[in-house]
């Protein structure tokens, strides 16, 4: 077990085909270990070379209520009137914070997500 930083795009592959190589290891075993260090050592590379943006927050609550088989009304029922509904998601609204509060809530959306502008 030669474990060392992720620095290179190359040693990343490498990684990545090592970590498809020892996937089933079980835990507490020599190649289990290998296993767990490699996933922190590879989830720190993409972290800091593959940072994934936010979805704005429309984008995020569209993607939710597609999730849960929401419709519009259903929304509704959680920040207010259908029209309010249709203004937020045709972005002719802007959420406001207790509703912000209530989608993070009801829909489990990150706050991160809710909060950037849009």
């Amino acid at each position: 077990m030669d474990i060392k930083l992720i620095k290179t795009e190359k040693e990343y592959q490498k990684a990545l085909k090592r970590m498809e190589v020892i996937f089933d290891a079980r835990p507490k075993t020599k190649e289990g270990d290998e296993l767990e260090i490699l996933g922190f050592l590879i989830e720190k590379y993409e972290d800091e070379h593959y940072h994934i943006e936010a979805p704005d927050p429309i984008e995020a609550i569209k993607f939710r209520m597609e999730q849960m088989g929401y419709k519009q009304k259903d929304l509704a029922n959680i920040i207010g009137y259908k029209g309010r509904v249709s203004e937020i998601l045709s972005r002719k609204r802007k959420l406001t914070l207790e509703m912000v509060r209530k989608l993070h809530e009801k829909l489990n959306i990150p706050l991160e997500s809710l909060i950037q502008s849009y």
